[in-house]
C-alpha cells in the first residue's frame, strides 16, 4: 500500500482528503511555523468536508500572553465533548514545528518535534476519518502521510530478504498491529522517490547484533552523504556527520548512545526545514542541521553494519 503524495505549502484554511482513510499504524506529519502574533491554530482529523462534519480529533494550541495550552476534543452531531487540556511546553510563537499524528488501536499519539506530547483516546471510529483540515495562526510547509508496512517487498535491484527470528516494535510504547519475521541482507540500499522534503519521515526497524561494533544509516546523494548516523558501541557515542566534496566534515557526538547490544530499536529520521530530527524508540534524541541544502537531491537511503534490519518505511 503506497502513501499518498504530500500537500505542499497549502493556503489556509485548508481541507484535504486522506486517501484510504485512517487505520492502525498510519501517520500524518504536519510541518510549518507558528506566526509571531498567533492566538492559536488547529489541526482537525474529520469525517467529511462539510462545515458540520464530525471531527474525530481537534488539536488546538491556544496562546495567552507568554504561555498557553493545547485543547483536544471531538465534535459529534454538532456538539463538542469534554476537553482534554495539556500545558503548551513547546510550539512557541514564531517557531518552526513538526507535528506527527500516529493512529493507534485505542488512541491517537501526537508527537511534537519528534518527542511524544500526548495521547487522545478514540471517541469516533477512525475508519470514518477521511479529511484533514488546518486553520489559524500558522504557515504550513507540508502535510505528509505514511502507511504502516503490512508486508516487506524487496526492491530486486537493491535488496534480498532472508528469514530471521526477530520481531520489531513500533514507534510508541504501544506496538503497532504489525511486525516482521523477515530481514534485509546488508548493506541495504533503496531509492527515496522524489528525494527529501520537510515532513518526510524515514523509519528503520531493527535489532542490534549481540557482538556489534557499529552500524550506520546514510542519507546520500549522487556525490556525497548528506547525513551519516553512526552509533559506535566501543566508543559509546553516536557520530553524526556529512561527506561532501570527498571530505568528511566536523563530527557531532553529543547526546550519548541510546542503543545497546541485542536491543530491538526503531529509528525515525524526520526531515525538517532546517535540520533532521532523530528519535529512537519514540524519544527525540538528536538534531542535525542541514549541510547539504538541496533536499530533493538526497534520494538514497543506506543501512549497513552490525544490525539486523526488519523493515524500512520511506
Amino acid at each position: 500500500m503506497s502513501s499518498q503524495q504530500p500537500y505542499l505549502n497549502p493556503k489556509l484554511p485548508f481541507r484535504g482528503f486522506i486517501q484510504g482513510g485512517l487505520f492502525d499504524g498510519k501517520t500524518i506529519t504536519v510541518t510549518g511555523r507558528v506566526l509571531a502574533g498567533a492566538e492559536g491554530f488547529c489541526v482537525n482529523l474529520q469525517c467529511g468536508t462539510n462545515a458540520s462534519s464530525d471531527i474525530a480529533l481537534h488539536f488546538n494550541p491556544r496562546y495567552a500572553g507568554n504561555s498557553g495550552h493545547v485543547v483536544c476534543n471531538t465534535l459529534q452531531n454538532s456538539r463538542w465533548g469534554s476537553e482534554q487540556r495539556s500545558k503548551l511546553t513547546s510550539l512557541p510563537r514564531g517557531s518552526d514545528f513538526t507535528l506527527t499524528f500516529l493512529v493507534n488501536r485505542d488512541s491517537y499519539s501526537v508527537m511534537v518535534n519528534g518527542g511524544h506530547f500526548l495521547d487522545f483516546l478514540h471517541r469516533l471510529p477512525v475508519s470514518r476519518v477521511d479529511v484533514i483540515s488546518v486553520d489559524g495562526g500558522v504557515e504550513i510547509t507540508s502535510i505528509s502521510f505514511q502507511n504502516p508496512v503490512a508486508s516487506l517487498v524487496a526492491q530486486p535491484s537493491f535488496a534480498q530478504k532472508v528469514q530471521a527470528s526477530y520481531t520489531f516494535p513500533g514507534v510508541s510504547a504501544t506496538p503497532p498491529p504489525y511486525s516482521s519475521s523477515l530481514a534485509y541482507v546488508l548493506p541495504y540500499k533503496t531509492i527515496l522517490q522524489g528525494g527529501l522534503y520537510p515532513g518526510r519521515v524515514i523509519t528503520v526497524y531493527g535489532c542490534v547484533n549481540h557482538n556489534a561494533d557499529r552500524f550506520c544509516i546514510n542519507l546520500s546523494y549522487n556525490s556525497g552523504i548528506a547525513f551519516h548516523f553512526n552509533p559506535r558501541f566501543n566508543e559509546n557515542v553516536v557520530v553524526r556527520n556529512s561527506l561532501m566534496n570527498g571530505c568528511w566534515g566536523h563530527e557531532e557526538k553529543s547526546g550519548g548512545l541510546p542503543f545497546y547490544r541485542g536491543q530491538q530499536f526503531t529509528v525515525n529520521i524526520t526531515c525538517d526545514t532546517q535540520c533532521y530530527r532523530i528519535s529512537v524508540n519514540g524519544i527525540q534524541m538528536f538534531t542535525y542541521n542541514h549541510r547539504h541544502y538541496l533536499l530533493q537531491q538526497i534520494d538514497i537511503l543506506e543501512v549497513d553494519g552490525n544490525v539486523t534490519v526488519g523493515s524500512v518505511t520511506v
